[in-house]
């Protein structure tokens, strides 16, 4: 256990010396006195509220609640603004910018004097951005879910965000619905704060924080409106003072058994596809090497039970009443490792403990299972030599082994200006190729992936097809898309030699994607291939551009991943 002088913010409130006086004034500036915070533990309370982000509305109340709970507990809390990535409104891409948000939050614990913290968010790039600062910062933290909104609802059906925009999206455009009723849909879609209430990233990630041990217990399945949600913050506050005085730091949690089993819950839950990527980045900054094949390893033996669009029928609300993610957890427990250390000082076995199902149709028994393998797999072939991913789970099975003539669009804005002619020469049977959209194309790696069907098969019945890019998907999309195909094209991977009627080759059984050019014209198209132009020339985009890493790698920059440890600053 630690005393008051050991405290990290000791250095800067303690010292009988001018630099002490001059910090411990200043705070009584505010209008504290010395004894509410010289010798107790300062906690952080990082947090992403913003009035463009909705998801995080609710967020400035929490803190409220977290401070409560610090208070109670003992320590002194300050809370500290982040950057907020608005999914919907953040362009050319939030994923861009979740690394900025990881420095933001790492840099934010280091120059300032902070013990510990509790890191707030939920919109999909913010949880896994402020983890990546967490963990490189290595200061004791407890991550607080933003929670999944309320169910959507339109003429007495539930909504669910993101999924259901496509899918009534791609009826307005065939036709079967009237704009009437596309306008009523946008009012009752997202209907209180909080992320959405599909199996998106934002929920992926959020449950996949719990399943690393990150979260107090059951944190992450609690809607944001919820009273409950209330509760939680509070208890975050009252912990995070306990873990300080203990020193328990977020590397003495994470293991490579953590993450195992955070792909076990994700294959569970059928997840997001963009928890690949990011779970790569975050065993990165523990100076773990997590490879993409585990993950398709891990998927083979894991049974979908949470049956959730996109994949299934339910919304996240559905998921918390049926039990949430211990129950779900505890369903597959002989699959994990129980052992695990989690933030509230047990193991995950224990936190399991006394876990209930209460609606088997929410959480399927594994006799019951959606899919009998978990919901994402990873291709490898002559077109991703390095690998790219499909969730299954939200695909259709007659397309799970397919070959068909490719269709290509050079980038988005082709796409865009192509997709919807009356005479563009595509099939069902087509293969819908995208390039230049990933991490140095898009640039940021949009969610584009789900590329949209062409008007004129929409109108002859048509709602899925083979379509194939190095961009990211919505995790509350669906459909046979291949992603993340790595190296992407715009840094001269293969898709770039892909061109209009070679055939390509879907074969997820086999794991395989390829396409069926003999090797001496593909060599003869690289030969002729140049490299795009640069997207920046200065700012946060052209650092960006220079140190991002491939899909596969995790999308981090090269000098954030592990390595030396950045030297505490001189109290001067």
């Amino acid at each position: 256990m630690k005393r008051p002088e050991d405290l990290r913010s000791f250095r800067w409130f303690g010292p009988p010396t001018m630099r002490g006086f001059s910090h411990r004034s200043r705070m009584e500036q505010t209008g504290y006195r010395r004894e509410d915070f010289a010798g107790k533990p300062v906690v952080a309370i990082v947090n992403t509220w913003s009035e463009i982000n909705p998801c995080h509305g609710h967020l400035r109340e929490r803190a409220d609640a977290v401070k409560k709970g610090v208070w109670q507990a003992g320590g002194f809390p300050v809370e500290i603004p982040a950057f907020s990535i608005a999914e919907t409104y953040v362009k050319p891409s939030p994923m861009m910018y979740r690394n900025l948000l990881a420095m933001e939050t790492e840099e934010n614990l280091r120059s300032l004097p902070i013990d510990g913290a509790v890191l707030m968010g939920g919109c999909d790039k913010t949880t896994p951005g402020l983890l990546m600062g967490g963990i490189s910062m290595n200061l004791p933290f407890i991550y607080l879910p933003a929670g999944p909104m309320l169910r959507g609802n339109w003429k007495g059906q539930p909504l669910g965000s993101g999924t259901d925009l496509w899918k009534f999206w791609a009826e307005r455009c065939a036709g079967t619905i009237s704009e009437t009723e596309w306008n009523e849909m946008e009012g009752g879609i997202a209907r209180s704060p909080g992320f959405c209430m599909t199996m998106g990233t934002a929920a992926t990630m959020t449950a996949l924080a719990e399943a690393l041990g990150l979260t107090l217990p059951g944190a992450s399945s609690i809607p944001a409106v919820d009273s409950h949600h209330v509760g939680m913050a509070i208890g975050c506050g009252n912990r995070i003072v306990e873990m300080i005085w203990e020193d328990s730091k977020p590397k003495d949690v994470l293991t490579g058994e953590s993450f195992e089993n955070a792909i076990t819950v994700d294959m569970a839950l059928g997840g997001s596809t963009n928890a690949v990527i990011h779970l790569i980045a975050l065993a990165r900054r523990c100076g773990l090497d997590l490879r993409l094949n585990r993950f398709d390893e891990i998927s083979r033996k894991v049974p979908v039970l949470a049956d959730i669009r996109p994949s299934g029928r339910f919304l996240m609300e559905d998921f918390y009443y049926a039990g949430g993610l211990r129950a779900l957890m505890a369903e597959i427990r002989d699959l994990l490792h129980l052992d695990c250390r989690t933030v509230n000082g047990h193991t995950l076995g224990a936190n399991l403990e006394g876990a209930c199902v209460y609606n088997s149709e929410v959480i399927r028994t594994r006799e019951n299972a959606l899919e009998a393998s978990g919901g994402t797999a990873v291709l490898y072939g002559n077109l991703a030599p390095c690998g790219a991913v499909i969730k299954t789970s939200a695909a259709s099975g007659p397309l799970m082994q397919h070959t068909g003539p490719a269709l290509v669009f050079s980038d988005y804005r082709h796409l865009e200006e192509q997709i919807d002619r009356e005479d563009l020469e595509v099939t069902p049977d087509s293969v819908l190729v995208l390039q230049n959209a990933g991490p140095l194309g898009g640039p940021g790696m949009p969610e584009w992936g789900m590329l949209p069907i062409p008007g004129r098969l929409l109108r002859q019945g048509v709602r899925d097809m083979v379509r194939i890019s190095d961009a990211r998907m919505s995790g509350t999309s669906y459909g046979t898309c291949v992603l993340h195909v790595s190296p992407e094209s715009y840094a001269g991977g293969p898709l770039a030699l892909v061109q209009n009627g070679d055939l390509i080759s879907l074969d997820v059984p086999n794991r395989r994607l390829d396409v069926l050019v003999a090797e001496e014209e593909l060599g003869a198209r690289r030969a002729a291939w140049s490299h795009p132009a640069p997207r920046y020339r200065r700012g946060y985009g052209a650092l960006y551009a220079e140190h991002v890493t491939q899909a596969h790698e995790g999308c981090d920059f090269d000098f954030l991943e592990t390595g030396e440890d950045t030297p505490e600053p001189e109290i001067h």
